[in-house]
């Protein structure tokens, strides 16, 4: 064992990693374990801090009839509700990255009656942010940090045409250019540092069968529950039917329903999830990475900055440095 990895492997020290570059704080031994084999944190529906509050941006169309004819007749009451129960990270995407998230999920749409190219992300509504705009900052924050990967997951394209999907794609590669990894590349720290990549594209479209820059869709675990228990109970019954090859997210966001949102008149997601945070870190502290069956990779949340999700999942690749060494 080397001196780095016999300062680094007493019991809860990677729990105190510095977040913003955590990867090129990983003792050695972990430099050639897949990253898919790795514990990795990552933010549910990440661009949600900058929905447009502005009262003339529409509902997005996926969103019950209902639901969008009482915003057009109630607007005043409708909104502050609709923002309760569709923020889940309040942190931009650069304050994410500095507190550890490596995994971005992201929803790309294109808004109704809109003539441009440009693309925002929604959940809800709208966001005021391009994604264009989103994909530079996280360009600008990789430049400052050369030996930290992230993978952006792009998925629940809405309204977006053939054409969209294109200039889309042209965006992702004239912004991050070199840093791009190519599928089927060695998805090892060392590897990605020697040939220096630092973005893996998860893009959910048949269109990635042209390009080489984008990878397929990464599996997510959804259990569509309000409460913790119930969540692990489902993300438990997966386990046992073996985790996917390659990458995979463990989402371990709670869904509100209409039964929850009605008993819980004065309450929001934040408040939802933030009490039931003890609950989930402590099914995660018992998760363990790597190629077995029943292993984790990564494990994504909302309100990532607060629940104290990062050092939960970043202390479980302690688990990999005894198996390594």
């Amino acid at each position: 064992m080397t001196s780095m990895e016999s300062s680094t492997t007493s019991k809860g020290s990677l729990r105190n990693l510095p977040t913003d570059s955590w990867m090129s704080h990983l003792p050695d031994s972990l430099w050639d374990v897949p990253l898919y084999n790795l514990a990795i944190p990552g933010s549910h529906n990440t661009i949600t801090y900058c929905l447009d509050k502005n009262n003339r941006s529409p509902v997005d169309v996926t969103q019950p009839d209902m639901l969008k004819q009482l915003d057009k007749i109630m607007k005043p009451l409708i909104r502050p509700f609709l923002y309760k129960w569709a923020i889940t990270q309040e942190s931009s995407v650069k304050e994410q990255l500095d507190a550890g998230v490596r995994y971005c999920d992201l929803r790309i749409a294109h808004r109704p009656n809109d003539n441009s190219c440009d693309l925002y992300f929604y959940h809800g509504v709208y966001t005021t942010v391009t994604v264009e705009a989103v994909l530079k900052e996280i360009r600008e924050w990789l430049d400052v940090h050369p030996k930290e990967v992230v993978i952006l997951s792009f998925s629940h394209f809405l309204a977006l045409n053939q054409e969209l999907h294109s200039h889309l794609i042209d965006s992702i590669k004239s912004i991050f250019v070199s840093k791009l990894c190519p599928k089927m590349e060695t998805v090892t720290l060392r590897n990605f540092w020697h040939l220096g990549y630092q973005v893996i594209i998860s893009y959910e479209h048949h269109i990635i069968n042209c390009h080489d820059e984008l990878w397929p869709h990464i599996p997510y675990w959804w259990a569509n529950k309000c409460e913790a228990e119930a969540l692990i109970e489902e993300f438990e019954r997966r386990k046992q039917n073996g985790r996917p090859a390659g990458f995979f997210v463990a989402g371990i966001n709670l869904t509100e329903d209409l039964k929850y949102i009605c008993s819980h008149p004065t309450k929001s997601l934040k408040d939802m999830v933030m009490s039931t945070y003890p609950v989930l870190l402590e099914w995660v502290e018992n998760q363990c990475p790597g190629s077995s069956r029943h292993s984790i990779n990564i494990i994504a949340g909302d309100f990532v900055k607060e629940g104290h999700l990062v050092p939960a999942v970043l202390a479980l690749n302690e688990a990999l440095l005894n198996w390594t060494s």
